[in-house]
């Protein structure tokens, strides 16, 4: 197993962005910081019960500071795991109307050590890094490792929503939740590889990131999942 997603895992760098970040201590967390919370987000950190949000690879964060502003009642978590691109989100995150989140410099991997058993009620990987040549596929995060951590943390019917202008790796994903390990965990709802036209009332079809504008307006046809937490 990739040792990201063990417990003696430890964060190592030397980026300068890395201080610069304390800059935004009122609502972003650091590497292993991000991990001491677990199980009491709700609780520890927002102060309030809501249900609980995660969004793995927040990006540019389009789809997080809409979300958290359309849905106020929401506790969001969102995380990044590239030093320049947190800066920046931030720097936006600070000046943002609603503060009903918080944002992680942190791994997909480590979803087990963010998050407790049964805590997330929403889960958003959208459009992730691909890893197209095939001697890099063992670095996409949608793997068996991954599926069990997501399906720890979230509670039981808990949706996990996913989109992806990629081909392959659309493919992977669907090949994957045809093995019965990952049907053991998760039952796909809805798939499709034309998410626009073929599901254009569906919530995946609501809103649209920046790259996914980018995508339709090429003609590149979205791909997408609903997986729902069997518990």
């Amino acid at each position: 197993m990739d040792h990201t997603f063990q417990e003696h895992f430890k964060y190592t760098h030397r980026n300068p962005y890395h201080d610069k970040l304390t800059e935004f201590g009122d609502f972003l967390l650091r590497d292993e910081d991000s991990e001491l919370n677990r199980g009491q987000w709700n609780e520890k950190v927002f102060g309030r019960e809501g249900q609980l949000c995660a969004e793995i690879g927040s990006g540019y964060g389009h789809f997080m500071m809409d979300y958290c502003e359309n849905n106020p009642s929401v506790n969001f978590v969102g995380m990044d795991f590239r030093f320049k691109r947190t800066f920046y989100l931030a720097k936006k995150l600070a000046a943002h109307p609603t503060k009903n989140f918080r944002y992680l410099r942190a791994r997909g991997e480590r979803l087990k050590f963010i998050f407790g058993e049964n805590e997330v009620d929403h889960m958003f990987y959208f459009f992730p890094d691909p890893w197209p040549k095939k001697r890099h596929h063992k670095k996409r995060l949608f793997q068996q490792p991954f599926i069990e951590a997501a399906h720890h943390v979230m509670k039981p019917g808990a949706t996990l929503w996913i989109k992806t202008d990629h081909d392959g790796y659309a493919e992977w994903m669907q090949e994957f939740m045809n093995k019965p390990e990952a049907q053991a965990l998760f039952e796909c709802k809805m798939h499709t590889t034309n998410l626009h036209e073929e599901h254009p009332d569906h919530f995946l079809a609501s809103f649209k990131t920046k790259f996914e504008k980018i995508f339709v307006g090429q003609g590149i046809k979205i791909k997408a999942f609903e997986l729902v937490s069997k518990k």
